[in-house]
């Protein structure tokens, strides 16, 4: 029986250090070895959220493991959001979902930390466009502009909130036309839109895939893109601003930068793992036609190149609103250098 007890106790013994090196393979494991999370800054339904579902179901299609999507809202810019992925460990396994406006959050007092915190991947986004109600007596960009010339200060515009991609991209046309417009702020593009329509402002400053619907409808009247491509919608061209006024490419484009983002600190092997599935699922034809489908331009930048783009955003957004008065935190004590 002694015998039995000793050969049992070994038994036990051999099978406790199995389990210990079963246990502990899970920790050798290749990167992704369990689920994903993606939490969204903006809420459900929105172009971040929309974005994020859809290139998260395609990448899902290249990793062995499923994303879940989820919603983490609130604060100033995103910042609710940007604060809860921060304080998940660095291990690649909680994304964050966001957009060229969440690099305000930092000057205004949402989080203490510059967008370089983030390791980003951009899906793309769509471009801004000057569009006029549908029975205003303007028909090319031109005829608006030396109305504004002629009358400095005096024809109001809607551009989303202060500080905003929109707003930005109104103060480029005026600064690469040499011309004023009263800025009338509304709290999103919709309002904006609505205020357009209603004969509130004289034109505004909003994005293609918000315009789309109103402008097949009839509703608004589009003068130029504000990007170097002209545009096909409703059967007519748009054409660009870039060439109207020599120059613009000074000021423009000022583009909308929509996808997701990883802690910067992690892994190098977490870094590769997510840019090939996400290099995988961009170069899909389901990428291609949902965007054709929703009028978004694909951009398909991550790392080095897509944190160049946000670093560019981040300076000209934060300087920008600092000017008009709607920062917190200076952008130089950030080490947000002036563009």
């Amino acid at each position: 029986m002694k015998l039995n007890f000793v050969k049992l106790a070994g038994i036990a013994v051999l099978a406790t250090g199995a389990t210990g090196l079963f246990a502990g393979s899970s920790f050798a494991q290749d990167y992704p070895y369990r689920d994903i999370t993606t939490a969204v800054v903006w809420g459900a339904g929105g172009g971040t959220d929309t974005i994020n579902r859809m290139i998260m179901a395609e990448m899902e299609k290249h990793l062995p493991v499923s994303i879940n999507v989820i919603n983490q809202t609130g604060g100033v810019a995103g910042s609710n959001g940007m604060v809860y992925v921060m304080n998940q460990p660095d291990d690649g396994y909680t994304l964050v979902g966001l957009s060229e406006s969440n690099v305000t959050a930092a000057v205004q007092g949402g989080w203490d930390k510059k967008f370089d915190f983030w390791y980003p991947f951009i899906v793309g986004g769509s471009p801004d466009l000057i569009s006029v109600p549908a029975d205003s007596p303007y028909n090319t960009l031109e005829a608006l502009v030396d109305a504004a010339k002629a009358a400095p200060g005096s024809i109001p515009a809607a551009a989303s909130g202060a500080g905003s991609i929109h707003h930005l991209n109104l103060l480029a046309i005026e600064n690469g036309a040499g011309v004023e417009f009263k800025f009338v702020p509304y709290k999103g593009s919709a309002p904006g839109q609505e205020a357009a329509m209603a004969g509130e402002v004289a034109l505004v400053v909003t994005s293609l895939a918000e315009q789309a619907a109103l402008i097949e409808g009839g509703k608004l009247k589009p003068l130029a893109m504000l990007t170097a491509d002209d545009a096909e919608i409703a059967g007519m061209t748009v054409p660009s601003a870039f060439s109207i006024y020599d120059g613009l490419d000074k000021y423009l484009p000022l583009k909308q930068a929509i996808g997701f983002a990883v802690h910067n600190s992690v892994g190098d092997d977490v870094k590769s793992a997510l840019g090939t599935a996400f290099e995988q699922a961009i170069a899909g034809d389901a990428v291609a036609e949902w965007a054709a489908a929703n009028k978004y331009d694909v951009g398909g930048q991550y790392g080095p190149e897509a944190s160049k783009i946000f670093e560019t955003l981040e300076a000209n957004f934060a300087y920008t609103m600092k000017d008009l008065g709607a920062t917190t935190v200076d952008p130089a004590s950030l080490g947000i250098e002036k563009p």
